[in-house]
């Protein structure tokens, strides 16, 4: 049992790798939003976050599973890039619903 509580942990791990990973690039893409950007400026950041992520991924699959890529790490790195950008949606659909319910309250009576 020892070794599928090992397996867990590291997916786990590989989850919120995932999960960090997709919350960089959409910090990264809000700021985008905020200043505007140059092609070659965004070209610049794209290379420096993939690279940034080359390295941080390297260095999470050196700690969660010594330096062997198994399977669930990169299937929990997937999992957890996918949840976190379904997740991250969430607000923005919530704030659009309001904003019509809102818009249709006050049309009424306006």
């Amino acid at each position: 049992m020892y070794g599928i509580e090992v397996e867990g942990l590291s997916f786990l791990e590989a989850v919120l790798t995932g999960m960090t990973v997709c919350s960089v690039y959409t910090c990264l893409r809000a700021l985008r939003r905020i200043i505007r950007h140059t092609p070659a400026a965004i070209a610049a950041e794209d290379l420096f976050f993939w690279l940034g992520t080359a390295l941080y991924m390297f260095v999470q699959i050196h700690h969660t599973t010594s330096g062997s890529i198994r399977w669930y790490f990169i299937l929990g790195v997937v999992l957890g890039s996918f949840f976190f950008s379904r997740m991250s949606k969430i607000p923005g659909k919530l704030r659009k619903k309001l904003y019509a319910k809102r818009m249709g309250k006050f049309g009424e009576n306006g």
